[in-house]
C-alpha cells in the first residue's frame, strides 16, 4: 500500500466508515490533493468504529476503496492500517502507529466540518493536532469557521444504503466500480 518507511512523503489521511465509499469521498480527496501540498491521499476505512456504528465487513470496505482509487494515477491509495492498530478505532492511536512506521512522513488529517461537533468525544484531540496538521473541509450544510474550500457535495452513506435497500442503485453518488463490487458481493441488500 504505502512506500517504504525510508521515503519521506506528505500524506493526507482521509478516514471514515466508507460504508460504502462514494463520490463525496472522491471529491474530498481530489480537492485535498489539488490544494493542500500533499504527495498522496490515503483512504483509511475504520476497522472498529469508536462510536459503535455497524458497517459492512472491513475487508469489503477496503476493497471498495481500492477499486475507487484505481483511476487516480497512484496518488490516491487505501490503507488498511486500522486493522493493524487494533485497539478501539481511535484516531490518535492510528496516528501514533503511522508516525512510528513512517517517521519521515508528514501527515495531515482531513475531516469534514460535519465532524466538528464530535471532536469533544474524540480521544486526545490535542495530541492529534500535534501529530498531524488538521484540515477541515467545508461540507455542504455544515458551515464552520476555519474550514477550507467551497462547500463539498453533501453525500451520505446512510442515504446511499437506504436507496440500495429500496432497489434504487445510486449511480449518481457511487463510482461504478464500487457499485459493481457491492453487487458482486451482495452488500447493502444489493
Amino acid at each position: 500500500m504505502s512506500p517504504s518507511s525510508g521515503t519521506s512523503l506528505r500524506v493526507a489521511l482521509l478516514g471514515g466508515s466508507f460504508n460504502p465509499p462514494h463520490v463525496g469521498h472522491l471529491m474530498a480527496a481530489h480537492y485535498v490533493r489539488a490544494t493542500q501540498e500533499v504527495d498522496e491521499v490515503w483512504l483509511m476505512p475504520t476497522f472498529r468504529h469508536p462510536f459503535g456504528k455497524v458497517s459492512a465487513p472491513f475487508e469489503h470496505r477496503v476493497r471498495m476503496c481500492e477499486r475507487m482509487c484505481e483511476d487516480a494515477a497512484g496518488w490516491l491509495k487505501t490503507s488498511p492500517v486500522e486493522r493493524e492498530v487494533g485497539k478501539d478505532g481511535r484516531t490518535v492511536d492510528t496516528l501514533d502507529f503511522l508516525q512510528a512506521r513512517h517517521p519521515g512522513h508528514r501527515f495531515s488529517l482531513v475531516i469534514g466540518s460535519d465532524i466538528l461537533k464530535d471532536l469533544p468525544h474524540w480521544k486526545d484531540f490535542e495530541r492529534i493536532q500535534r501529530l498531524a496538521r488538521v484540515v477541515v473541509l467545508y461540507r455542504a450544510g455544515y458551515p464552520a469557521p476555519g474550514t477550507v474550500g467551497p462547500p463539498l457535495a453533501e453525500v451520505s452513506s446512510t442515504d446511499i444504503r437506504e436507496r440500495l435497500a429500496r432497489g434504487e442503485p445510486p449511480t449518481d453518488l457511487v463510482p461504478q466500480v464500487v457499485l459493481a463490487y457491492a453487487r458482486e458481493h451482495h452488500l447493502y441488500a444489493f
